[in-house]
């Protein structure tokens, strides 16, 4: 992979890090230009960085579009690879992306992981996948393919104790802070819990962390919570849009799919959350001088862990989640 990932994108084979610019600039051309074969898209086993990027109905809507002009030949298909028995973790989001797939003619492999990408003697571009079941290995040749690598936990994390068996850190999923550890505090992509990983939740998690950092330091109760919510949009095309929301363990959250995909109101979400998700990764970004994402002017005042409408409403032991430390247990989530 190492090779074909730095020759022209004429040769169309994209590996989606953000390691330097050129990447990011050489990322921009990757999905529409596929006028022939096999399209492989290659999902990560979860849990994963970027695991709530769906594009392969923003591609297929290019491909449907330069068939119909001829740009693309009628054997022009897109494949979906990957380990996992599902698209997205959020099963709502799930079960939408399926039925995309298959009124659109896309082609889904469950339970193969990519274990190489390379060229034959003749320059035919080839991935290797394993079958995670059965073991058997096939390679597949393809025109042109989109690759989220597999994301692995850091050692020093693994090899500190850090994590639990995903390589996730291993906080608790309300006030974010270590089960084992009181002086450690995490949040973004590396957090176990069931969630979607995006720059929506980090933003959320935040001023949690912010709050119960001071507190712990301030030797005050860590009574900021999170609620585990998590957005992103859902690209239907190149120029549509819905969005898929929820909260821990994936209960859809009240503004969930709350607009069509299609027509008028996708187009009209499409050019909104492009608008919006922008101003809000600068504001997340930037060097202002303020009290950071998302309230920004303000700082976030959380009630006392007994008086909290989440945890009263998920059913928590609120006795247990404020003394876990003290008592060397483990709150359940």
């Amino acid at each position: 992979m190492t090779d074909l990932e730095k020759t022209h994108e004429i040769e169309n084979v994209y590996v989606h890090t953000l390691e330097n610019k050129e990447r990011v600039s050489r990322n921009y051309y990757h999905g529409w230009n596929h006028p022939t074969g096999d399209m492989v898209y290659y999902m990560p086993k979860t849990p994963c960085k970027g695991e709530d990027n769906f594009w392969p109905l923003y591609y297929e809507s290019f491909l449907r579009q330069d068939k119909l002009h001829q740009r693309a030949s009628a054997n022009a298909r897109i494949q979906i690879w990957t380990p996992n028995d599902h698209l997205l973790t959020f099963p709502y989001a799930n079960e939408v992306a399926l039925d995309e797939c298959h009124k659109r003619g896309i082609d889904v492999m469950f339970g193969w992981d990519m274990i190489k990408v390379h060229q034959s003697e003749i320059g035919e571009k080839i991935a290797t996948f394993k079958n995670v079941t059965t073991g058997e290995v096939l390679e597949k040749p393809f025109h042109h393919a989109n690759i989220n690598p597999t994301s692995k936990p850091h050692q020093a994390l693994v090899d500190g104790g850090l994590t639990d068996s995903t390589g996730c850190i291993d906080v608790n999923p309300y006030t974010l802070q270590h089960e084992r550890f009181e002086n450690i505090f995490a949040f973004g992509d590396a957090i176990k819990g069931n969630t979607t990983r995006n720059q929506t939740a980090a933003t959320h998690q935040c001023p949690v962390v912010k709050h119960n950092v001071k507190q712990f330091m301030e030797g005050r109760e860590c009574n900021a919570v999170y609620n585990g919510y998590s957005y992103y949009p859902f690209y239907m095309s190149y120029s549509h849009a819905t969005c898929m929301s929820h909260t821990w363990d994936f209960e859809p959250a009240p503004n969930n799919h709350w607009v069509s995909g299609y027509g008028l109101f996708g187009a009209g979400y499409f050019n909104y959350q492009m608008g919006n998700n922008l101003k809000a990764g600068i504001a997340y970004t930037s060097f202002k001088k303020n009290h950071g994402p998302p309230h920004q002017h303000f700082n976030a005042s959380y009630d006392p862990l007994e008086h909290n409408e989440y945890l009263q409403e998920k059913g928590v032991d609120v006795e247990a989640l404020r003394n876990h430390h003290k008592k060397g247990g483990v709150v359940p989530a």
